[in-house]
Formats: C-alpha cells, sequence, structure tokens
C-alpha cells in the first residue's frame, strides 16, 4: 500500500505536480494556467502525496525569508478527496518547517477549507480577498 507524504524537487516530479494541478486547479476550478505556474516551482521544495502508491496531492513549501515559509498550490485529486490526504500534506509541511527552523506557516486558504486548517492548528488574519476568481483568506501557524 505504502501511503505516504514525500518532499521532492519540481524538477524530480514535475510531470506528477503537473497534472494533479491541472486537474484540480484548471479543470475543476477554471484557474489560469499562467497563474497556478508562475515560475516560482523550480526554486520551491515540494510534496506528493501518495495513495496505494498513487500519486494523488501536491502542495509546495515557498520560503519567504529565514524563518517564514508559505504553504501553497494544495492540491489533492478529487476522487481521493476526504480520506486524509490533505491532513497528511499539511502535517508533513508542518514538520518540514521544524526540521529547518520555520517559526511561521503562512497559506491563503480558499474560504471554504478556513476550518480544515483552523482544526490543524492555522489562524486567519486579515480581509477576505479574490485570488484567481476565488475568495481567499490568509491564515498563519506558529510552530
Amino acid at each position: 500500500m505504502g501511503d505516504r507524504v514525500q518532499v521532492v524537487s519540481f524538477e524530480e516530479a514535475k510531470v506528477t505536480i503537473q497534472m494533479i494541478r491541472h486537474q484540480v486547479f484548471q479543470r475543476e476550478q477554471n484557474v489560469k494556467p499562467d497563474l497556478d505556474f508562475d515560475g516560482l516551482d523550480d526554486i520551491t521544495p515540494h510534496l506528493i502525496a501518495y495513495y496505494q502508491n498513487e500519486p494523488v496531492g501536491t502542495a509546495r513549501i515557498r520560503s519567504l525569508d529565514l524563518y517564514k515559509v508559505k504553504l501553497e498550490r494544495m492540491a489533492v485529486l478529487s476522487v481521493y478527496r476526504g480520506r486524509g490526504i490533505g491532513r497528511a500534506l499539511v502535517r508533513e509541511a508542518i514538520a518540514f518547517a521544524k526540521a529547518q527552523n520555520i517559526s511561521e506557516i503562512q497559506l491563503n486558504a480558499q474560504v471554504h477549507a478556513k476550518e480544515f486548517y483552523r482544526k490543524l492548528g492555522f489562524e486567519p488574519y486579515g480581509e477576505e480577498f479574490d485570488e484567481a476568481g476565488i475568495t481567499h483568506v490568509s491564515m498563519k501557524k506558529m510552530s
């Protein structure tokens, strides 16, 4: 079976990352490809979540400064949602950040996912805003 989350470079898993994000962001949510693939992937560690050895989720952890990172581009294929895969991705991101002595993780959550992130220790701040035609809220967690 081997359900796991792995930290990879974009180069190592480019095809898989592009496939998952294309399905979730462009096909499901109508996000334009140039908004999703913004040129920052090559310099950013990525996570790949596997379910029964199939890659089904991804996220990236972009450095903001020496002590802050931003969890971005979190995506789980629709047929695999509700199985704890998103939670596993976030927990691995938190563990990765702690191992790097990062003290704060930020993210922009789609409003419908705010409670999901709150249960994992993130707190909202600021006003809701539109990003790619979807309402978001900024959230952060101190580690």
